[in-house]
């Protein structure tokens, strides 16, 4: 069993909640999580890198000199990749890096992710999350309250426009819904601030 205390919306600690491991799936596999981060980084990588090769670069045509009795080398072609301006051989191309993993084991990969968290106290549970208007400062001292100093990913049930444009000029800080979490995201920040109900949620949709 897990303990994870949790606070209120001041940061003051109301109570400690136990989660069993295999509540999310009782293992961190850390092969898959690495496949799935892998694959993340994978997906957002352009691809554009392009040289070109002798047949792309301009020039050329005749022969530089002929072929005997000049004392140099034998050249046929000034776009040869020997030569200063030459074509590039071997050289990167355009191309896609992206590829997929099964839903499945995605779900597997962020059960990981969440457990990691947890076992390492990197999990902050608060009761209930709102604001009545926008304000980076009142966020800002809540996560600091809850001696949250480093990178933050919020997460919530559904998508709250007064907590997402609160958090947008944190540094480092992320809003996200629980339903877009992906295991990327849990690794990459520091610390979680997520709603106890919401992982309460999460916990039986990945046991189910």
């Amino acid at each position: 069993m897990i303990k994870v205390p949790v606070f209120d919306s001041s940061g003051n600690p109301l109570e400690d909640v136990s989660l069993p491991e295999e509540s999310f799936g009782g293992k961190v596999r850390k092969e898959l999580l690495r496949d799935v981060i892998i694959m993340h980084e994978a997906n957002h990588r352009r691809g554009t890198a392009s040289t070109k090769t002798r047949g792309e670069v301009k020039g050329g045509g005749r022969k530089p000199w002929k072929q005997k009795h000049t004392g140099r080398a034998r050249a046929g072609d000034i776009r040869s990749p020997i030569w200063k301006g030459g074509g590039v051989v071997f050289g990167p191309r355009p191309r896609d890096y992206s590829f997929s993993i099964h839903r499945k084991a995605k779900k597997v990969a962020l059960q990981s992710a969440i457990l990691s968290k947890l076992i390492d106290n990197e999990v902050v549970l608060i009761d209930k999350l709102e604001m009545d208007s926008p304000s980076t400062k009142k966020l800002a001292t809540l996560l600091k309250s809850l001696e949250i100093r480093e990178g933050c990913l919020i997460v919530m049930q559904e998508f709250d426009e007064v907590i997402w444009k609160s958090s947008r000029n944190i540094y480092n800080a992320k809003f996200r819904v629980a339903a877009d979490l992906n295991a990327y995201d849990v690794v990459k920040y520091k610390k979680i601030l997520i709603v106890k109900d919401v992982l309460e949620n999460l916990k039986v949709e990945q046991t189910e």
